[in-house]
């Protein structure tokens, strides 16, 4: 069983992602924003992280390169939760630290194959 900690601006997906991943016998903390992700993130200790990319404020892409820039942070896969779904939208993603891209809408089966990966 592995800690996630799941970012979403979306109440909606957050639950869905939480649901799916409870399913998946994982424990989740959730925020619906990017705001003190690093120090959240540090707190928390996660085996991953999973950010949505399109959020007010700091974008999952940001996120994402910010909390591999940080040496608490820097060995936590992360996976990029997202309807961004072009090739270059997942170039981008792997370009700032990303370990997976899972594109919305997507099935329990897409997210826990993306997030075991992720995890080795």
């Amino acid at each position: 069983m592995s800690k996630i900690v799941v970012v979403d601006d979306s109440y909606a997906d957050l639950q869905l992602i939480e649901g799916f991943l409870k399913s998946g016998h994982h424990t989740v903390v959730a925020y619906m924003n990017a705001e003190n992700l690093e120090d959240k993130v540090a707190a928390e200790r996660p085996d991953l992280v999973i950010l949505d990319v399109i959020m007010p404020g700091r974008n999952g892409f940001q996120a994402c390169r910010d909390l591999k820039g940080d040496a608490r942070s820097k060995d936590i896969p992360i996976v990029l939760c997202t309807s961004k779904g072009q090739e270059s939208d997942k170039f981008w993603g792997k370009q700032q630290g990303a370990n997976g891209y899972v594109v919305k809408p997507f099935k329990a089966e897409e997210l826990l194959a993306a997030v075991q990966k992720a995890l080795g």
